[in-house]
């Protein structure tokens, strides 16, 4: 009983500016940092989040000289706090887009370099239906991609999956295989008469998530496998730029085969071994269930969700 006076008394008596303002402190560096870009006062700020705590009963950021930390329970009503936000932002939104029309503007987040034509002629076919809903993609790390859709920031994000956050809802959108090329300036470029021990030793470059615990743990195995140097030279979260390094000749990469054809056509890279079985990487449309969609966002997810459905998972396997 008393906890459900506590619960009533929070939500009767808390200001959700307060919320809004914590989100603030808790992405800033200081009380300092926060305060510029709430463009208050430091003491307006300390104040503010003083009379949070005050109503939550817990303190929120552990600070010292020197030390700026959320405590645990600093940070799980971070978690919650931008949710609310995020739901806040998006009710305005959904009031503007009341139309008899379909209308309203689409915010997906995607991976680096997402080659699908399936997706394609989706987003094709919706621009046809409705021509006056608008879109942006915003191309993120995967793990970055996810956030959003849990912050309610993205309508639905594209990208690979490693642990499931039972909040968010996935679906299989398509599958890829990896290969690993080198660039003109390396040693093995042009040559057909390799086998997988000639890669042993050399240097490489990857992807961030090319670790035996992350979304590209079976790129790992493959790196391993061919005995490539366990030092990488370099890394990115976007393919784009794992496949400019691959052809400076910083080292051998793993990359999509059918994203990447074209360029190995074109001479730009090589095809190395292993040439048989390369690793499946499976890339999944992932949405929250317990977002408020406009009718735009509403749309284009269920097109999606439709098409994965009625399109056969052969015909959704590239390369």
């Amino acid at each position: 009983m008393d906890e459900m006076r506590d619960a009533d008394r929070l939500s009767r008596d808390l200001d959700w500016n307060l919320l809004r303002s914590f989100v603030i402190m808790a992405e800033a560096r200081s009380i300092t940092d926060a305060a510029q870009q709430l463009r208050l006062t430091q003491p307006s700020v300390s104040t503010a989040l003083k009379k949070l705590e005050n109503h939550i009963g817990k303190r929120l950021i552990d600070r010292a000289p020197g030390r700026y930390e959320l405590t645990r329970a600093g940070a799980l009503l971070y978690h919650e706090a931008v949710e609310i936000h995020g739901a806040v932002h998006r009710l305005s939104t959904l009031m503007r887009d009341m139309t008899d029309e379909v209308r309203g503007h689409v915010r997906i987040a995607v991976a680096s370099h997402v080659v699908c034509p399936l997706f394609d002629q989706v987003l094709a076919d919706f621009h046809a239906r409705h021509p006056h809903a608008t879109l942006s993609i915003s191309v993120l790390g995967s793990s970055a991609a996810l956030a959003s859709v849990t912050a309610r920031t993205a309508s639905f994000a594209i990208c690979l999956v490693h642990r499931r956050d039972p909040k968010i809802e996935y679906l299989r959108l398509y599958r890829e295989f990896f290969g690993l090329f080198c660039g003109p300036p390396h040693p093995l470029f042009g040559r057909s008469d390799l086998r997988q021990t000639d890669l042993a030793g050399h240097a490489a470059v990857s992807f961030e998530t090319d670790r035996l615990h992350d979304a590209l743990r079976a790129v790992t195995l493959l790196r391993a496998e061919s005995e490539l140097s366990e030092r990488i030279i370099g890394t990115s979260s976007h393919l784009e730029e794992v496949r400019r390094m691959v052809i400076a000749g910083l080292g051998i990469g793993p990359l999509p085969v059918h994203v990447v054809a074209r360029d190995v056509q074109d001479g730009l890279l090589w095809r190395l071994p292993p040439y048989v079985d390369p690793p499946p990487i499976d890339v999944h449309l992932a949405w929250n269930p317990k977002a408020m969609l406009n009718r735009a966002e509403a749309a284009l997810l269920s097109s999606l969700q439709t098409a994965i459905s009625q399109v056969p998972m052969a015909l959704r396997t590239y390369g």
